[in-house]
């Protein structure tokens, strides 16, 4: 039996795009682990090509933007597994499809449905499987290490990534009231993902960042996924409404020596 106790469990994971995506790494994790996967992606091409990568999955397609995919792909999943461990949660948009804007530019449409995309659909598919879930369920949300700096080519995620956060505690309060159900993200440090790739000037951001770790390497994918795996296990029972961040030290290292030196050289 391992430490973390998945095994014969069943958890729901939301979001694989390709093997670079985060939601790929924490369903293998979980799999390797002796948990049961299944997964929710957001179209039948995706669907098809995640089938292909892992024949015999179970995948169901859901676009998040829209409350009667919810509806189905809960009726869906409930039906044939009407006991969930937990569910995770690695979904994320912002169009970037006219370029980087100045983020006072940022349109009305684009926020809005990056709000609904990135944050909103959370607490939609928890309301939607709250009755499926075990009493000591698990819910994990993939967010960023830090929603207080300004990255520029980030744009309005961040605000969108803080409202992720801020959810995580009224989703908890929220559920307390007929549940053990704990709600926590995986706050990420730069990761280098396809969808990372689609941010301009995302390279640069990632190799600056790896230079501010102590430890002068990148976070790696997989370190997302063991701690995504530990929140969703019973080890982390204690662990609600929090944000853990993994960032490699990035955070507290911001005038290394060896950066300022570079940044300060004539």
């Amino acid at each position: 039996m391992s430490f973390l106790g998945l095994e014969g469990k069943t958890y729901v994971v939301f979001g694989v795009a390709n093997r670079k995506s985060v939601a790929w790494f924490v369903a293998d994790t979980i799999a390797r682990e002796g948990g049961q996967v299944v997964y929710a992606v957001r179209s039948e091409a995706r669907r098809q090509s995640l089938a292909a990568l892992i024949p015999g999955a179970e995948i169901h397609v859901c676009d998040v933007e829209l409350d009667d995919q919810i509806a189905r792909v809960a009726g869906e999943i409930v039906a044939r597994h009407p006991l969930l461990h937990g569910i995770v949660h690695s979904i994320a948009f912002a169009n970037y499809s006219d370029g980087f804007k100045p983020f006072h530019e940022t349109g009305r449409a684009d926020f809005l449905q990056s709000v609904s995309i990135s944050c909103y659909s959370l607490m939609a598919l928890a309301n939607a499987f709250k009755s499926a879930l075990d009493t000591n369920a698990s819910v994990v949300t993939i967010s960023i290490s830090t929603t207080r700096m300004a990255a520029e080519n980030y744009g309005y995620m961040g605000p969108v990534k803080a409202a992720l956060d801020s959810s995580l505690c009224f989703l908890a309060k929220s559920f307390s009231a007929f549940s053990k159900v704990r709600f926590n993200a995986v706050c990420a440090g730069l990761l280098k993902t396809s969808a990372s790739a689609g941010i301009p000037g995302y390279v640069e951001s990632y190799l600056l960042a790896e230079q501010f770790t102590l430890r002068k390497k990148a976070l790696s994918t997989q370190e997302v996924a063991n701690a995504a795996a530990f929140l969703l296990s019973e080890r982390s029972s204690g662990i609600n409404a929090q944000g853990i961040v993994l960032d490699a030290g990035m955070s507290v290292n911001h005038f290394d020596k060896d950066v300022l030196k570079r940044a300060l050289r004539p």
